[in-house]
């Protein structure tokens, strides 16, 4: 896997031992280092999200991409809808509008 920014990962013990167990993590990728590094590993850097899908911290991380896999839920973000929100209003021809 080629990991591009806005790619959302799950990163665990496959990636590198750093990130075994409990220690795995969901991140969203921010941007990739090209530069060179041993071969088969890679710097990135991003976001580690929550289980609400919400950025907790920022991180570099240097992870080996055999060990790289797509997070179970890789759609993107919802925003939250508001509470309370304006009621809708009807324009003269009829059609809802916001």
């Amino acid at each position: 896997m080629s990991p591009k920014p806005g790619d959302l990962l799950r990163i665990d013990g496959r990636a590198s031992v750093q990130f075994a167990g409990d220690r795995a993590l969901t991140f969203r990728v921010g941007s990739v280092l090209h530069q060179q590094t041993y071969p088969g590993w890679i710097w990135l850097t991003g976001y580690v999200l929550n289980r609400r899908g919400e950025a907790t911290a920022k991180r570099e991380i240097y992870v080996q991409l055999t060990g790289l896999r797509p997070a179970v839920n890789s759609s993107p973000l919802k925003h939250p809808t508001r509470r309370g929100s304006l009621p809708t209003r009807r324009n003269p021809l009829g059609s809802a509008r916001h």
